[in-house]
C-alpha cells in the first residue's frame, strides 16, 4: 500500500462531552501517516484545552484556531491548510473504528479514486442498539436492488443525488477537490452544507466508488446537532441556491444534465424540511417552497406539464424526470394548493382519521372534506 497522507478534518465547537472519544478513535488508527486538523471554529468550552492535549502528545494532531465563523468556513480552512493527498471529515461528535482510513487508503490507491464512500453506524451513547444505516449508494430506484455500480461517474446515476449528503465516513482525493472549485458554503451559523459539497462533488466526480462495510459511528443524540435544531429554516434554500449557483457559473456543461436531478432533490430536501419544522414556522416556509417550485418550473428544471393541473398518467410519467405520480401531486398542490398540501402533510404526521377530518374541514368545510374524498380516491 502507498503510504499516502491522509489528512482528517475535525470541525470543533463547544464539544467536549464527545471530543475526547472522536480525537481518541484518530489516534489509534492503524494507518499512522495522518495529520489531524482539529479546527476549533472558537469554542467557549473546555473542546480547545482537550485539542491541545492531544497535540502535546502526538505531533499528527494539529490546532487550527479561529473566531467563531461557522462550519462551511471552518472546513474550508481546513481543506486550505491540508496537506495531505486524500481528505477524510470526521465530525467530533462520531468517532471511527480503527481500520477505517487504512480500508478507505487501500481501495482508494487500489483503484485510484477522487470519491471513496464507506456505510456508517447509527450510534447512541446509551439506552438503544447501533445498527448500520442502509447503503444508500448502493440501492437503485429502477430496480429496487441492490447494486455494485464499481468505479463510475455518480452523474451518471441519479438516483445517488437523493440519498444521504453524509461526507464523512469517505475519502476525497484532495487534487479533485481543488481542480474542481469544490468547497463548502461558509454560511456563518448555517446548517446542512454537507448539501451543496456532495452536489459538486457528485456532479465532477469520474472515478467514485461505494463500500457497504460500515467503520463511522454516527451520533444521534447530540442535542445540539443541526437536526435537532428545527428554528434553522432556511439554511437548506442557501445550499440549493449554492447548487444552482455552482452549475450555472462553475460547471455550464453539466447544467442541461443535472438540472433536473437538482430541481428534484430540492423539492425532496425542502418537503423534508417542511415536516421537521414546528407549526408556527411551517406555513412561512411553504410559501418559500411554492415561490421556488415556481422559479424551477419557469427556469426549465421541472417540465411545464405540472402547470396543466390535472394529473399525470402512467403514460405521462416520464414528463415528470425523477418525480413519481404521488410526488406529482405533492408538487401541484405545493404550486397552488398549499392549504391542500399542509393538511395532507398535518394528516399523514398524525395516526389520527378524526384530526385529519378535521385538517380538510378547516381548510374550507365541506369542501375541503371533499377535496380529502378526492385525494383518496386517487391513491386508490
Amino acid at each position: 500500500m502507498d503510504n499516502a497522507l491522509v489528512s482528517v478534518l475535525v470541525p470543533i465547537f463547544n464539544v467536549e462531552r464527545y471530543l475526547d472519544q472522536c480525537l481518541d478513535s484518530l489516534s489509534r488508527q492503524s494507518y499512522q501517516n495522518l495529520e489531524i486538523l482539529c479546527i476549533n471554529d472558537g469554542s467557549t468550552d473546555g473542546s480547545r484545552a482537550i485539542i491541545e492535549s492531544y497535540a502535546s502528545a502526538d505531533a499528527r494532531f494539529k490546532l487550527i484556531d479561529k473566531p467563531n465563523s461557522g462550519y462551511g468556513d471552518s472546513m474550508n480552512r481546513g481543506l486550505e491548510l491540508a496537506r495531505g493527498k486524500y481528505i477524510s471529515i470526521l465530525e467530533s461528535d462520531d468517532f471511527l473504528d480503527f481500520n477505517a482510513i487504512e480500508y478507505m487508503v487501500s481501495m482508494a490507491e487500489a483503484d485510484r479514486l477522487e470519491v471513496f464512500k464507506c456505510n456508517f453506524w447509527l450510534y447512541w451513547s446509551e439506552g438503544r442498539p447501533e445498527y448500520s444505516y442502509r447503503n444508500d449508494v448502493y440501492f437503485t430506484l429502477a430496480t429496487s436492488e441492490m447494486v455494485n455500480l464499481g468505479v463510475h461517474a455518480p452523474r451518471n446515476y441519479p438516483d445517488i443525488f437523493w440519498k444521504k449528503p453524509s461526507i464523512w465516513s469517505a475519502l476525497y482525493l484532495k487534487r479533485f477537490l481543488d481542480e474542481n472549485g469544490i468547497r463548502f458554503l461558509p454560511t456563518p451559523g448555517a446548517s446542512y452544507q454537507d448539501s451543496s459539497f456532495t452536489f459538486k462533488v457528485f456532479s465532477c466526480a469520474e472515478r467514485a466508488r461505494y463500500s457497504g462495510k460500515a467503520f463511522l459511528h454516527y451520533r444521534q443524540d447530540n442535542e445540539q446537532s443541526s437536526v435537532n435544531s428545527p428554528g434553522k429554516v432556511y439554511c437548506i434554500c442557501d445550499e440549493h441556491a449554492e447548487m444552482r449557483r455552482f452549475l450555472d457559473e462553475e460547471r455550464p456543461e453539466l447544467r442541461q444534465g443535472l438540472d433536473p436531478v437538482r430541481a428534484y432533490v430540492k423539492f425532496l430536501n425542502y418537503a423534508w424540511n417542511y415536516d421537521r419544522l414546528t407549526t408556527d414556522l411551517k406555513s412561512e416556509f411553504l410559501d418559500r417552497f411554492s415561490l421556488e417550485m415556481h422559479e424551477e418550473v419557469e427556469r426549465g428544471s421541472i417540465p411545464e406539464g405540472v402547470l396543466d393541473g390535472s394529473y399525470a398518467s402512467d403514460d405521462e410519467l416520464a414528463l415528470y424526470q425523477y418525480f413519481t405520480l404521488p410526488q406529482v401531486a405533492s408538487l401541484r398542490q405545493v404550486l397552488y394548493k398549499k392549504d391542500v398540501y399542509a393538511a395532507v402533510r398535518s394528516s399523514r404526521l398524525s395516526a389520527s382519521k378524526l384530526e385529519t377530518m378535521k385538517n380538510f374541514w378547516s381548510i374550507g368545510g365541506a369542501s375541503g372534506v371533499a377535496e380529502l374524498v378526492k385525494l383518496k380516491l386517487r391513491e386508490g
